[in-house]
């Protein structure tokens, strides 16, 4: 297939794709999962955890100077309480913790960690 043939074809699916989303915003269904991103604009590397109650589950690792997604696990979420995140500095002594906030499915929470 020639250049000009490839591009005409490239930019009818594009068109294409253009017209099939809805104009109308579709709700998060209950399994959607939640996402936690972390900007991490300290040295150190942060161990960061969802705090549900008493139960703390671990996210995973926001290495330092680093932006990173981690999904929030359903099971917490669909409780519908309140949510802290916390992050424990890798060699570190300060905890530092979120103030306590409800996610709902399909939300995405940002967490900035200073440096």
């Amino acid at each position: 297939m020639d250049g000009l043939a490839r591009a005409v074809l490239l930019l009818s699916m594009l068109g294409l794709s253009g017209c099939a989303g809805g104009s109308k915003a579709s709700q998060p269904g209950p399994d959607e999962p939640a996402t936690l991103q972390v900007e991490n604009r300290g040295f150190a590397d942060m161990v960061i955890y969802a705090v549900s109650g008493s139960q703390r589950l671990r996210l995973g690792l926001a290495t330092g100077n680093s932006t990173k997604s981690f999904p929030i696990p359903t099971s917490i979420v669909r409780t519908g309480g309140p949510l802290r995140f916390l992050a424990d500095p890798v060699g570190g002594t300060r905890t530092p913790v979120s103030d306590e906030m409800v996610v709902q499915p399909g939300d995405v929470v940002t967490l900035t960690i200073p440096p």
